[in-house]
Formats: C-alpha cells, structure tokens, sequence
C-alpha cells in the first residue's frame, strides 16, 4: 500500500489549483505534481468540505472525534486503576509494594504508563522490579527513588540536599550521598544547577559526526540525504523553507513552509521524507550545525527512523555546498524574480517550482540531462523506486 502525501504537500497542491491560471486544467496541474486527477479532485473535495463550502464531515471533526474516544477510554483505565488500587490496599496481608497490582492491571490490558501515572508511582524502578526479582536493598532504593521523584516534581529547583529533606518527611530517610546517586542515575538535577552558554555567541556543538566530508554522491536512492533551511521576507514578514534533497538525483524528496523557523520546520520536512520515501533505515541526513537540526526533536525523529545523523564544521559553507547550490537555484528562479506580497503568495511560487520546474522540466549536466524524477525513473527499478 503506497505512503499517504504529507498534508502540508495536499494544502499546496490545492492551493495551487485553486490559483490556477485560466485555460489551465486540473489533469494538467496534478501531472505537474506527479499525482492522479482524481486524488487531486478528492483532495479539493476534502478542502471544501473543511472550509464550509460543502456539506460533509471534516477531518477535523473526525480527528476530534477520535480524540474524544480515546479521552473517554482513557478516563475508563483510570476508573479501573482507582477501583483496582482501592481493593489492593483493603486486603489485609498488605504487600509491601504496589508493583504487582501494576504489572496484573498490564495484563488486563491498562498501560504501564496510566498506571504508573494515577499511582504517582515512578516506570523505571518498576521495570527494574519486573525484570529481576529486586533484593531487599533494591526494594528500599525504590521507596527512596520513589520519595526523590515525587519531591523533584513538586519542586524542580530543589537540589539533592534538599530533596534528602523531603524525602525523609515522607518517610524514607538516608544519606546524602544516596540522594546523589539515585538524582544522578535518574537523571533528576536542579532547574538551576546547570550554568547554560550565552545566546547568539556561538555555536553549539555537533550532535553527529561529519559522515559525508564533502563526497556528495550516492550509488542508490535513500543513502544520503541533505537538509538546510532558508528564509525570505514578504509584505507579511519572513518565510522559511526546510528541504531535504536525496543526493543521488538531486531530487528534493521532502520540505516543510512555515511563517516561524523553530525545531518543528525540520522535523516536519524529515517526516514529509520519510512519507514519500518509504524504508529510509540507513539512510545518513547531513545538515549544518543549526540549533533546529541539533534540537533533541530533530533527533528523536532521525532515530525513530533509523537513520544517522552527519553534521558539518561551522563556518565551511562546503561542507553542505549540494544543498547550498539548490538554494541558490531557488534564489534566482522565485525569490528574486519579483516583490512578494503575501506569505501564502510566495508559497504557491515555491512549491510549483519545485514540483514543476525543479522536479519535471528542469535538465541537469550531472543527471546526463535527466531531470531529478526522469534520473530516479531510469536508474531506480519500480520495487525500489518511491514516488
């Protein structure tokens, strides 16, 4: 079963047939695109439903729909959790841990995560416990982690010091050095205890190696992936555009347009390669060391994925020169060729050049005069080849 279009690729597409030129057809403006006449029709349908402009159920209404029930069968797990525990602890040979109740409440099928959350009881030492039979020593170091947790929530710019404090008024007393290690192993520190660099002085450090080295060549689809990111103004303020470029056809196989340039531009650009791309395990994403690639949302999704991360030196422009040179292209083409009014205005212009011009008419010396969709259609066979 093909991958569903990323929503933000459908909402450009309709807007640009919305906007189309007259004499223009639709069957032409999707083959621009490289999809159906009838998956754009279904897609304008499923706009104007969503605008009001006819009857129907919106994916909105679905989506909260959806969300309403899975609100509700959650607010059941918790009943049950509530009624469960409330039991639990009537019976008279109390256990000494709640673990079990978490792990039999697992088995009727309430998530570890409900549980532990209706519980205030903390997951880690509870997998622990459910892994290896804990010795009495482990038993007491989860009380007391359990104790450590619940205060740090309370009171996130409490140190270890303090933290001892509490846990003793709730009736698990120890050392300092214990408060130490169990913060350190779980990583509870003080909001205040860590001194962070100046903004804007320079930056960060890579969160990945310099996996390419300025070789920009692939032997296969999906080996080798570039991104950047790059802004122009309008009337309204500022545009950012994040793609993702597949080097071996130089075809931009994902990208993101938002009105703010926070961590989410790249990671919906990635997941918008990913949705065309299909299996991209392996695959190396390189990138400069810009604080939305180093962000810890930028990573998460690389390694949800299973694809590596590779960063650049600061300063070398060389280092992603590919990527560099595809928005030079755009420069020329779109940014500059006019004055742009509208964000939504400049938009339009990028994507149906991408997709038109860039992806479908535009021939290039590297390609042997191939463009990007005609390359990967050649060289690719139609198992391995992803629209």
């Amino acid at each position: 079963m093909p991958k569903p279009y990323p929503q933000e690729f459908r909402d450009d597409v309709v807007n640009v047939a919305r906007n189309r030129e007259p004499g223009q057809t639709i069957k032409q403006i999707a083959a621009d695109f490289g999809i159906a006449e009838s998956c754009l029709r279904n897609w304008m349908r499923a706009a104007d439903v969503a605008d009001g402009a006819r009857p129907g159920t919106t994916a909105a209404e679905n989506a909260e729909l959806r969300e309403a029930k899975k609100r509700i069968r959650l607010l059941e797990q918790e009943n049950e959790v509530l009624r469960r525990a409330a039991a639990y602890l009537s019976q008279a040979n109390l256990p000494k841990m709640m673990y079990p109740l978490v792990r039999e409440l697992a088995g009727d099928g309430i998530p570890v995560t409900v549980t532990c959350r209706v519980l205030n009881l903390a997951r880690q030492p509870y997998y622990r416990w459910l892994a290896d039979p804990v010795t009495d020593a482990e038993l007491a170091a989860a009380y007391r982690a359990n104790a450590l947790f619940d205060a740090h929530k309370d009171d996130p710019e409490f140190g270890y010091r303090y933290l001892v404090d509490e846990a003793r008024d709730a009736g698990q007393d120890m050392c300092e050095r214990t408060a130490w290690r169990l913060c350190s192993q779980n990583g509870w520190w003080s909001a205040f205890g860590k001194k962070r660099g100046r903004n804007g002085k320079k930056p960060g450090p890579p969160v990945h190696d310099d996996l390419v080295e300025r070789d920009f060549t692939a032997e296969a689809p999906n080996q080798l992936w570039l991104a950047d990111i790059t802004e122009h103004r309008t009337g309204e303020g500022k545009l950012y555009l994040c793609a993702v470029k597949d080097v071996f056809s130089n075809r931009i196989v994902g990208y993101s347009i938002s009105d703010r340039m926070k961590s989410r531009l790249a990671v919906d650009a990635l997941s918008s390669a990913v949705a065309r791309r299909g299996d991209v395990a392996g695959c190396i994403l390189h990138t400069d060391r810009g604080s939305q690639f180093r962000s810890r949302k930028h990573v998460r999704a690389l390694h949800r994925h299973g694809m590596v991360g590779s960063m650049g030196k600061v300063g070398a422009a060389g280092d992603n020169a590919a990527m560099e040179s595809f928005f030079a292209l755009l420069q020329k083409n779109v940014l500059d060729r006019r004055t742009w009014t509208t964000r939504q205005e400049l938009r339009i212009a990028i994507v149906t050049w991408i997709e038109r011009t860039y992806h479908r008419r535009r021939r290039q010396d590297a390609l042997g005069r191939l463009t990007p969709i005609e390359y990967e259609t050649i060289m690719t066979t139609p198992a391995a080849h992803a629209a």
